[in-house]
């Protein structure tokens, strides 16, 4: 969805079922199915990996590419993925993709940075990239060749020893013992749908870590080729500051439509929502969060704020939020969500909760009718203690248990 931020870019994502990977040997898509039904299924796979988000820039081209993504070694653009021979992929044959997202390896065989997230799509059958592969070709072709990227980008052979200590290449393999509804969802999630690149955190060299998959991790999303803004994407375990309050069917709702009774889409989100999630099937949606809800929950060694803390954002919190999101933080039915539990709110790094204060929320248009009332932005009405004060008193309350935010942290976002 997708970085070191929305930040990873990527190349593209798809989507398959788990099974797919059997059929693979044999040889692409079901016996029978023609060439109209690999497209089908290669639009539908476009749509499940966000492939529009990542590829698609401000008043361009569909996947024409020129997105800028922030990451620790600057700014990168997406590519063109339109069969324009020249600026596109039009000379890239189905192998050649396969070789991308199996191995991580440009056209000419080079290394392909880990910002695209390889490391999952490594998961994907050769069946989905061929059906992946034939959409792509059936797009209308168009020139344009993304702004270059910073020097740094230009230097690949660290990525051997990167790739030797963080790079498992195979595809997905089905678990026994577990349902074809689980595996289904398993696939979605670690492998093309690949949440983990921005719900994971790294470690110093930007590899996931392997003993924290999915805990909630730090983005930061590019506004312009010089500014990003810091996000945090929230742990999606079944933990008391993740999804422990969160039903199998509140969550696919949440995927389906952007809301639930426990939250509302703002942020990074929007577009994973309305342009990716929102076209997949409810079983596919259903398989998702039956997967996330049988994770083993995240231990957390709590650091509650500090009364005093807590005290201090009360009269604003009163003044501000009270209305709509009540005071037993368990919001309205028709005004705000909750904000007891919620997983934004206890978040490790608080920057999303920061972010919805400074700047309000923005649900997406297309979903508009479903979402929560829109939060406004404080930015200009409240200074950087009084945004420090309330978010303590929204972390420490009503059993919410995240850290203490100090003044710095939300002048940094604004």
């Amino acid at each position: 969805m997708t970085a070191l931020a929305r930040a990873i870019f990527a190349l593209l994502v798809v989507v398959a079922w788990p099974a797919a990977a059997a059929h693979a040997a044999e040889g692409g898509v079901a016996a029978g199915a023609g060439a109209n039904a690999a497209v089908e299924q290669g639009r539908y796979l476009a749509a499940a990996g966000n492939c529009l988000s990542c590829h698609t820039r401000p008043g361009g081209a569909p996947f024409s590419g020129g997105v800028p993504f922030a990451t620790p070694l600057g700014t990168l653009y997406s590519t063109n993925i339109t069969p324009d021979a020249h600026t596109g992929i039009g000379a890239w044959t189905a192998t050649d993709l396969r070789r991308a997202l199996q191995q991580g390896r440009s056209r000419d065989g080079g290394h392909l940075f880990p910002a695209f997230p390889y490391p999952a799509f490594t998961k994907l059958s050769d069946a989905d990239v061929a059906a992946l592969y034939a959409f792509l070709r059936t797009v209308p072709a168009v020139s344009y060749q993304p702004p270059a990227n910073g020097v740094l980008f230009a230097m690949r052979w660290p990525l051997a020893l990167w790739n030797s200590l963080y790079f498992r290449p195979g595809r997905y393999a089905v678990n026994p013992v577990r349902s074809a509804e689980w595996n289904r969802g398993a696939y979605l999630v670690e492998g093309p749908g690949h949440c983990g690149a921005c719900h994971t955190p790294r470690n110093l060299l930007l590899a996931e870590r392997d003993d924290s998959f999915l805990h909630g991790g730090t983005l930061h999303v590019a506004l312009d080729k010089d500014h990003a803004r810091r996000w945090s994407a929230v742990d999606l375990t079944p933990s008391a500051r993740g999804l422990r309050s969160w039903s199998v069917a509140e969550l696919t709702k949440y995927f389906q439509t952007g809301v639930s009774t426990r939250a509302g889409t703002f942020g990074p989100m929007n577009e994973v929502i309305a342009n990716s999630l929102s076209a997949l099937t409810a079983s596919d949606l259903y398989a998702m969060a039956v997967y996330l809800k049988s994770l083993p929950p995240r231990a957390y060694v709590d650091e509650p704020v500090a009364l005093g803390l807590v005290s201090e954002g009360a009269p604003i919190y009163k003044a501000r939020c009270q209305k709509c999101h009540g005071s037993s933080g368990r919001g309205g039915m028709f005004s705000g969500p909750p904000v007891a539990g919620s997983a934004v709110v206890q978040a490790e790094d608080p920057a999303s909760l920061i972010n919805i204060i400074l700047h309000g929320s923005d649900a997406p248009k297309a979903l508009a009718s479903e979402s929560w009332e829109t939060m406004p932005a404080y930015a200009d009405v409240l200074d950087d203690a009084q945004i420090a004060a309330v978010s303590n008193f929204l972390r420490g309350s009503w059993g919410n248990r995240g850290g203490a935010v100090g003044s710095a942290s939300v002048h940094a976002q604004r």
